[in-house]
């Protein structure tokens, strides 16, 4: 059964696979041909893309440097938009406007009269019919749109920039068309998200899949076990014991009891199970068996029931296979989620086998994929609340970093993404305990990050939740 112990190590997991390899924008870099049309058109590219964060009501200045539009900053209606929170994000424009790389500051006299055309335009009323429906898309449209026909249009935004030494026609074209482009690469995005929430979806069946071929591990075992006791029949000088061999191994009726359960049955068909073709995996594995002390006695005990021949296999598994170095690597070979998910599959492998000991009558409770549906919706929503609202999240997040003692620059990003989880979790799903939810990430953070991180995790948690029910948005 997945459970939601394992759900959150999913979710972090794909959570810093996405937003590490994700970009929103692609911002481009400074061109390699020194000519004057490159330089002027990556200049005023830049400029661009600023002035779009400056009509957004976003910060552009380093330090406390104030910009002509800073006044509306309460009123304006352009800001708050998902274009200009993912663009204010990306690392590159950050470090623009830390360094205070861009000449920007040049068209502040007419940022005032770019927002009031904007505001009245019939693009811009298009736009507000959207209401809360507006999306990154949207706002790409919106902007794109804005771009060419009024800021590119406009007569005083133009003699300014052809003050620059190094203005070109084709500088000016060329940047205009670089920044429509930038805005549009957004969509590689949504097919990111898209592979990251399959992604996701297929690492929790695979956990299952685990579970079910962690059962069936003791068949296949046995069935080598089979085929080695009739081969040593056919040597050319067989031993009594060759001829006679002790068959209660093979005889297992836990064993059989699994191969015959009609819902595996069902589960593994049209399924390559991963112990198919693992003849090395297999035969490492028989042989540690047969070396062990829990094998030596159940040969040697002279009657067994169902219950105990369950008791041997859930022994076995949990003291002489589990703990080997040979699962590991096969595992590593089907999957790479599956290494990850060893140590919870496993136990609810072994609480089955347990089950089946004590229920003693042959019977096999198969545990189900999910708990129940809050379950199976807890992945996929977690996941999507942690992306929707990361940028949100992560000011909580720098809100109570100690800078003497982490320097948000440099904190693990592992740490972040935990955070994030963590924090969604906490404002997303009221049935949670909030203790419950510290607990699990700092785990995490202990089991996958630096040896710190659980200390950092705990302590930035901690004035987080005070923070959130100080201002009413953590309830529970």
């Amino acid at each position: 059964m997945i459970n939601r112990i394992l759900i959150r190590i999913k979710v972090v997991q794909m959570l810093y696979a996405y937003l590490l390899t994700r970009s929103e924008f692609h911002i481009e870099s400074a061109p390699q041909k020194n000519t004057r049309d490159a330089r002027y058109a990556y200049s005023l590219y830049l400029d661009l893309l600023l002035l779009i964060l400056q009509l957004s009501g976003c910060k552009v200045k380093p330090g406390n440097g104030r910009s002509a539009i800073d006044s509306l900053s309460e009123s304006n209606v352009l800001a708050g938009t998902p274009l200009a929170k993912a663009l204010s994000a990306d690392i590159s424009i950050r470090e623009l406007i830390g360094k205070g790389g861009a000449t920007v500051e040049q068209f502040d006299s007419v940022l005032q009269n770019l927002y009031h055309k904007i505001v009245e335009s019939a693009v811009y009323a298009d736009y507000r019919k959207k209401k809360g429906k507006r999306t990154l898309a949207d706002d790409v449209k919106l902007w794109t749109v804005i771009l060419s026909t009024i800021i590119a249009k406009d007569s005083a935004f133009l003699e300014l920039a052809r003050k620059n030494e190094n203005f070109t026609t084709s500088g000016m074209r060329h940047a205009f068309m670089m920044v429509s482009n930038t805005l549009n690469d957004f969509s590689d995005t949504r097919s990111t998200l898209t592979q990251a929430r399959k992604s996701l979806n297929d690492s929790l069946e695979k956990a299952y899949e685990l579970y079910i071929s962690l059962l069936l591990l003791p068949v296949f075992i046995t069935d080598m076990e089979a085929e080695r006791l009739e081969a040593a029949k056919e040597k050319y000088c067989p031993t009594d014991e060759d001829l006679n061999p002790n068959l209660r191994f093979i005889n297992n009726a836990c064993v059989a009891a699994i191969r015959d359960n009609q819902a595996i049955a069902e589960y593994v068909k049209g399924r390559a199970i991963a112990w198919e073709g693992e003849y090395y995996f297999l035969k490492q594995v028989l042989d540690a068996i047969h070396e062990s002390e829990i094998y030596r006695e159940y040969m040697e005990t002279p009657q067994t029931s169902f219950s105990e021949d369950c008791e041997f296999w859930r022994r076995l598994l949990k003291n002489v296979v589990f703990p080997g170095d040979a699962i590991a690597e096969a595992l590593e070979n089907n999957s790479v989620f599956w290494n990850d998910d060893l140590a919870i599959m496993g136990t609810f492998a072994l609480k089955t086998l347990k089950q089946m000991a004590n229920a003693g009558n042959g019977s096999i409770e198969i545990l189900p994929t999910y708990k129940n549906d809050d379950d199976a919706r807890f992945g996929p929503e977690l996941f999507l609340g942690a992306i929707n609202n990361r940028e949100e999240y992560r000011s909580y997040i720098d809100m109570f970093i100690n800078g003497s003692h982490w320097d948000p620059e440099r904190l693990a990003f592992t740490d972040i993404v935990i955070l994030i989880t963590a924090i969604t979790e906490l404002l997303n799903f009221p049935t949670i305990p909030v203790p419950v939810t510290l607990n699990e990430y700092i785990e995490i953070a202990n089991f996958y990050s630096t040896p710190r991180s659980g200390q950092f995790i705990n302590g930035v948690l901690y004035s987080v939740v005070n923070y959130l029910k100080d201002q009413g948005k953590l309830m529970k």
